[in-house]
């Protein structure tokens, strides 16, 4: 079999892999590369493949940069069908009709080009098929996949693939412990090639266990000083979290009762997705259920839909806490707030997301100051993706580890301390994907 990788090697967005055996060729993943701004000039680039000629497309899950070009490949010929979770079919719907409108806005602002448009998003979706999880999927005679359990976001998964009397799972991204909501990772099992994620490969969170503390000091620190606490979070699973945890702390009376605010019309939409597949939450998040609590809703919060309801969050006086898209502050909600309140010194900017080179969140994670800046925190641990500890666990406690590892979707330090450490701890040929490379495996 042949794999290549036309995403997400040597950098963390446009997951794409083609796989080819028996004269067939799989796609898994189809995702949007992102920096600086909303997208890259070169997701209108050709695919390295020809859309007519590819059987299916298998979905990790929803996030842009794993299904942001679907609709471009439909639009050039693509036909098969999309395997994907029940979750994940209904978030990437809502993630594709999000990133039209954010380029229908970036065509009126600054004359880009539309990558693809909402009728090209519906004709996308109806090639999707829903498979959910542990369950056998054939896809020719020999060749059969099953999604097993990531533990990132809702919906998620690592896809195990048999073929060719071999074994090769492909990770998507792997979730952090002990994370609100979601189940822990699956075990990974048995594998021959394994394709992996890198993302947080250089580093480890905080310890899991401490993350709601240190939510619960930046609010009562913000509120103490009368500031506006700013929470960036992507809409998908990270906005969800916060708005579990805020509740869980107010129901325990170990925060102050301030006004707070989910500003992301994205992520009012995904909360209810979530809140349609409950039999994918973890066991504590389904006792709460049980108990009548309605996680992610409660007399504090206040959703904004509309842009005046947007700007009515202004005429609220301090302290209050503000929830918005997008996650890595290279466009949304969070400028607008983030013009207002980060010349403040009593606010804070608390960063819980991952930040990617080139956004306006790394490099104020990177202490970029033109103004008298906000207090500005970080909290790794409500990072939806796992650590290096996590991911080298989850390789070494597999019931037959790989022999090969490739290692994807990270920059060159995660994928050179990864590959590092990895290689010391485990038996395995740990290689760096290159874009556009062909291995014979």
């Amino acid at each position: 079999m042949k794999l290549t990788f036309h995403g997400a090697a040597g950098e963390v967005t446009g997951s794409c892999y083609l796989l080819e055996t028996n004269n067939k060729k799989y796609l898994i993943d189809c995702g949007m590369f992102q920096g600086g701004e909303f997208s890259e000039d070169r997701n209108w680039n050709a695919f390295g493949f020809d859309p007519q000629t590819i059987e299916a497309v298998i979905l990790t899950h929803a996030h842009l940069d794993h299904t942001g070009r679907l609709p471009k490949l439909v639009k050039e010929g693509f036909t098969g069908t999309i395997y994907a979770n029940p979750a994940t079919r209904d978030l990437a719907r809502l993630v594709m009709l999000d990133a039209v409108e954010i380029m229908l806005y970036n065509q009126k602002k600054n004359g880009i080009p539309l990558l693809y448009e909402e009728a090209d998003v519906e004709d996308t979706m109806k090639l999707f098929k829903s498979v959910d999880y542990v369950q056998k999927t054939r896809l020719d005679e020999d060749v059969h996949f099953t999604f097993k359990d990531a533990g990132h976001i809702l919906g998620s998964c690592f896809i195990r693939l048999e073929l060719e009397g071999k074994i090769i799972v492909f990770s998507g991204d792997i979730g952090n412990v002990h994370v609100p909501i979601v189940r822990e990772t699956a075990n990974l099992g048995e594998a021959d090639y394994l394709v992996l994620e890198s993302t947080y490969g250089h580093t480890n969170h905080e310890d899991p266990e401490r993350r709601i503390f240190l939510l619960q000091d930046a609010i009562i620190t913000t509120i103490k000083r009368k500031g506006v606490l700013m929470i960036p979070a992507f809409s998908l699973e990270r906005t969800q979290e916060i708005l579990y945890e805020i509740n869980s702390l107010l129901n325990s009376n170990l925060i102050p009762h301030s006004p707070i605010f989910l500003d992301s019309p994205m992520a009012a939409a995904a909360t209810e997705i979530y809140k349609k597949y409950p039999q994918y939450f973890d066991e504590a998040a389904k006792y709460l259920i049980g108990k009548g609590d309605d996680l992610f809703n409660f007399p504090d919060l206040k959703i904004t839909h509309t842009p005046d309801d947007s700007k009515q969050i202004n005429n609220i006086k301090a302290p209050k806490i503000i929830i918005a898209g997008s996650g890595m502050m290279n466009g949304g909600r969070i400028l607008h707030h983030l013009l207002r309140y980060l010349s403040d010194a009593k606010s804070m900017l608390l960063i819980i997301a991952y930040q990617a080179r080139g956004t306006l969140g790394n490099r104020l994670l990177k202490g970029e100051k033109r103004v008298h800046i906000a207090e500005v925190r970080v909290i790794g641990a409500y990072s939806a993706h796992g650590d290096q500890n996590k991911l080298v666990a989850w390789v070494k406690e597999a019931k037959r580890s790989p022999s090969r590892i490739f290692l994807v979707h990270g920059d060159e330090e995660p994928l050179s301390a990864l590959q590092q450490r990895l290689g010391e701890e485990t038996e395995a040929q740990v290689t760096i994907a290159v874009m556009s490379e062909t291995l014979e495996i």
